[in-house]
């Protein structure tokens, strides 16, 4: 999925640097964490509605994962072949749209399918968009990808507040899928006219076949990535489910559980790109992993919802830069082309994105949510302690005031 780019003209560059064209990106990156905040907040409802337990939904979360599997292999191929932009327009609609067919399934079979299509389009969209942002990061001279993912936190925010106060306000689910669905579709295709035209994104060369895992340096960015993302992804699809059904919290105070983390990691986003510029990576990931770790015991070892609330803000803040530090790390590798080491990270840290829930839930039907959580404790710890090989992997650390 690695992709070759052609020399581009002092005009290409002046486009990277365009307004339009980031706030383009930044519009796909807020409309993905909007959809996935939706799905979040309902996933109490799909699980009602179908009738499965914790393993059941740990099922249909793992069949969105294989369908990520078949949309990492491919992703590369599609995009060097039409363009970050016209794939973000293809799989960002669809994405959209098959949020409102989440509860119209005639069966739990069925639901499998929907979310295996589901997670190909979300991996998809994912990659094209991330690797836009690496272009426009690469060629507009300056540090943006925080910033990017610091839009998926706000659209992921702005979807479990608005899903929580549809909730408080008696409006059907299925009545508010499809809202959320037609709003996000006509959002997403708007944002893509303005994105990086095809030559920036698409391949010079033929499609080098399916998806590759990282090798070398890269291997441990990848790793490292995974277990962030395996937590994060715990915190998307489980925290809701997590105060609804240990603490007892009513459906539309556990939905706060999602608001609190993802407007805690937006706001750290946001302020991410200065600090990378200020903090060696090792020290940044050293600390936020740490965060994380402490913020997330304190969630499993309080019995009140808003303490909980607090603490999933805190984790919110630790897990927010851990992402953007391990690609700009993958940026630096000696020998490897920026985007290229982009690319591969993000693969393998989207792999951990769509494991971790799955996981979680199995390990929940063999013990209990809260002992299962434990294990985001666990990987924030091991982020932590490994920070300094991370750093290592990417060749000497850029100077203070430089891109991390």
């Amino acid at each position: 999925m690695l992709l070759h780019t052609p020399a581009l003209t002092d005009a290409d560059t002046t486009l990277a640097r365009s307004a339009p064209t980031r706030w383009a990106t930044r519009t796909q990156f807020f409309c993905s964490g909007f959809i996935f905040a939706t799905w979040g907040v309902h996933i109490p409802t799909v699980k009602a509605h179908y009738g499965v337990d914790e393993a059941g939904l740990g099922l249909a979360l793992l069949a969105a994962g294989f369908g990520a599997l078949f949309g990492i292999s491919r992703a590369g191929s599609w995009i060097g072949r039409h363009g970050a932009a016209r794939m973000a327009l293809v799989t960002g609609t669809v994405y959209a749209l098959l949020v409102a067919l989440l509860t119209h399934m005639p069966s739990y079979a069925f639901l499998l399918v929907l979310l295996a299509a589901f997670g190909l389009v979300t991996s998809v969209f994912d990659v094209a968009i991330n690797t836009e942002a690496s272009q426009l990061e690469l060629h507009g001279g300056r540090p943006l990808m925080s910033g990017m993912h610091g839009m998926f936190s706000l659209g992921g925010m702005a979807g479990a507040v608005s899903g929580s106060a549809a909730l408080a306000a008696g409006l059907a689910p299925n009545w508010h899928l499809a809202l959320v669905a037609g709003v996000m579709a006509v959002a997403v295709a708007g944002g893509t006219r303005w994105m990086l035209p095809r030559r920036f994104t698409a391949s010079t060369t033929p499609a080098e076949g399916g998806f590759r895992l990282p090798r070398g340096a890269l291997v441990v960015l990848g790793i490292l990535a995974a277990l962030g993302l395996v937590a994060e992804g715990a915190m998307y699809d489980w925290s809701v489910l997590y105060l609804q059904q240990e603490l007892g919290s009513p459906q539309q105070q556990a939905a706060l559980a999602y608001a609190s983390f993802s407007a805690a990691m937006a706001a750290a986003r946001f302020g991410g790109d200065a600090l990378r510029a200020r903090f060696a990576s090792a020290t940044l990931l050293r600390a936020s992993a740490s965060l994380a770790a402490l913020s997330m015991a304190g969630v499993l070892l309080t019995d009140s919802p808003w303490l909980a609330l607090a603490g999933f803000a805190g984790v919110g803040v630790g897990f927010a830069n851990v992402v953007p530090i391990l690609f700009a790390a993958a940026a630096r590798v000696p020998g490897v082309d920026a985007a290229r080491g982009i690319a591969a990270v993000s693969a393998a840290a989207y792999l951990g994105f769509m494991a971790g829930p799955p996981m979680i839930g199995f390990l929940a039907r063999v013990s209990s949510l809260t002992a299962a959580l434990s294990v985001v404790v666990v990987f924030a710890v091991a982020l932590a302690v490994a920070a300094p090989r991370a750093a290592a992997s990417a060749g000497a650390p850029a100077p203070a005031g430089g891109p991390h």
